[in-house]
């Protein structure tokens, strides 16, 4: 087992639910349902987890993207219909393009066209679902180096935030 091997980090701080870890979070990402561009759930006024348990559903695995959404989802009394589990982002975008199912995913991956070049639209959910938090990590009451302090300024000031001390 590797202990220490980490200063600090940059990671899905969402997450992280190790109190030994302090995180920071530096962009907050929606997460929306992806549909294609002819799909009938745009026509609604409102869509919840009710509705989408009733579509097809495509599960990305990739980065704990599928642990992340069961969390959400077990705590309704709806499941999604998962028609296929892939960790390729292109796969799904292709598919819910096509209009061969839906999945719920980031703003921050969403691209509005498929490879293919079919539109991909989002629309907003109305049962809660929590963002995807991208931020930093480092071990909790750690004396900051001034590597880690370069580091942590760094992401401050690309994502536009006040600096504070560690």
């Amino acid at each position: 087992m590797l202990v220490n091997r980490y200063d600090i980090s940059v990671l899905l701080t969402s997450n992280i639910l190790n109190s030994a870890l302090t995180t920071e979070t530096l962009l907050r990402s929606i997460r929306r349902l992806w549909v294609s561009a002819q799909h009938s759930l745009l026509k609604r006024t409102a869509v919840g987890l009710q509705n989408i348990a009733e579509e097809p559903y495509i599960m990305l695995t990739v980065d704990e993207a599928a642990y992340s959404s069961l969390k959400y989802w077990s705590t309704t009394p709806y499941q999604p219909r998962v028609m296929l589990r892939t960790s390729s982002i292109e796969a799904v975008r292709s598919m819910v393009a096509n209009n061969l199912g839906v999945a719920i995913l980031s703003d921050m991956v969403h691209r509005p066209w498929s490879l293919e070049g079919r539109r991909i639209e989002t629309i907003n959910i109305t049962d809660p679902v929590p963002p995807m938090d991208v931020g930093l990590a480092w071990r909790a009451n750690s004396d900051f180096t001034p590597a880690m302090h370069a580091f942590r300024r760094y992401f401050q000031q690309a994502f536009g935030l006040p600096g504070t001390n560690a």
